[in-house]
């Protein structure tokens, strides 16, 4: 009977692989997530530790032992602690030689040091075959099971062995290993985590300087021009009337910004002849921005909307405001010109007539 796919590639690890034992390094709070994770996936966890009597908060069913006692327990060493307590592992290289080592440390800082903690790592121990793993995710998400985190692992390493048998592992915990290649991409994975929102940057500062472009503009045009040459006050228009001018022109303009690059690939394809050639560094990066654009060029449109439907009611609001001042106005000059009238004073021709109509068409022009 042949094999098909399915049979020559399980889906889960065997029950047997399931029961060897994993050491970890560190009793930290990744170290003991890690640890009841790989516990209830059916793996027997040796923890390592400088203090094994002053460990506490362990999961149930792992063992707490020596550096050296417990590197002796397993094949697989998993370091749970940062770069700056590595020097221990001097101590034991004739322990870890033929080892796996997997490195999870992440640094403060992108690019904190010149080579990275894996590449370090396997300077200290050259004897061992250190595979980077699992620096992507976090301790609460091995605890909450990663229902709402990244599943992702990336993983890399210059033993094919080594990196498979932790993939291997990475699978059982319910999580998705991606292969990284060898261990020169470690320090690319290192600043995965110290990254927020890399896509965002270029279009949020491109938006952000058409805004300000836009907008200067549009009070050069409608208030600085009108006040110096007509001695007309226009600032009011800052609040409102000028940023909803503003949004559209951003929005049409980004949108513009989202297909453009589209366009000018294929006319450098025609022109090269063939679609296999690398497209120039800013074309490929401008076309993986394209959508961060169209989200953002969507943002302004949706300002644009709520600013349109806010202007009838500031409308409405200023008539409010002036109708309640003319009839205030009439009211107050009615009471004056009823209170002349009882005392015989004729206001259709005086003085005082005049100054109630000035009153009037003066409340009318201020609001």
């Amino acid at each position: 009977m042949e094999k098909t796919s399915a049979d020559s590639l399980p889906l889960t690890v065997n029950s047997s692989e399931k029961q060897e034992t994993v050491c970890i390094f560190g009793t930290g709070d990744f170290g003991r997530s890690l640890g009841l994770k790989m516990l209830q996936c059916g793996y027997s966890i040796v923890f390592g530790s400088r203090n094994p009597r002053m460990s506490s908060l362990l999961p149930n069913g792992a063992e707490v032992l020596s550096y050296s006692e417990a590197a002796q327990k397993s094949d697989i060493i998993i370091l749970a602690v940062h770069r700056e307590h590595y020097d221990f592992l001097t101590e034991l290289t004739e322990l870890l030689n033929g080892k796996i080592l997997v490195d999870i440390s992440n640094n403060l800082k992108i690019n904190q040091y010149p080579e990275s903690n894996a590449e370090y790592l396997a300077q200290l121990v050259p004897g061992a075959h250190v595979v980077k793993a699992f620096n992507t995710i976090s301790a609460w998400a091995l605890q909450s099971g990663a229902l709402d985190a990244s599943r992702q692992v990336f993983v890399c390493g210059n033993d094919s062995k080594a990196k498979q048998r932790v993939m291997d592992i990475v699978r059982t915990l319910g999580l998705t290993p991606l292969d990284q290649g060898s261990l020169i991409a470690a320090k690319e994975i290192e600043n995965y985590p110290l990254q927020l929102f890399p896509m965002w940057k270029f279009p949020f500062y491109l938006s952000a300087i058409l805004c300000v472009f836009f907008f200067f503009y549009c009070v050069i045009r409608e208030v600085i021009y009108p006040y110096v040459y007509e001695k007309k006050d226009s600032t009011f228009r800052m609040a409102i009337s000028i940023p909803n001018r503003v949004f559209p022109i951003a929005a049409l303009t980004l949108l513009a910004l989202v297909y453009l690059p589209g366009v000018i690939a294929a006319v450098l394809q025609l022109y090269r002849g063939t679609k296999y050639r690398r497209f120039p560094d800013w074309l490929d990066h401008w076309m993986l921005c394209r959508k961060q654009l169209g989200l953002i060029a969507l943002g302004f449109a949706f300002l644009h909307v709520i600013y349109t439907l806010v202007i009838p009611i500031r409308y409405y609001v200023r008539w409010t405001l002036r109708n309640m001042t003319i009839t205030q106005v009439n009211l107050y000059s009615f009471i004056f010109s009823y209170s002349l009238n009882q005392r015989g004073i004729l206001l259709h021709h005086s003085p005082f007539h005049n100054y109630r109509k000035k009153i009037t068409l003066l409340s009318i022009f201020i609001f």
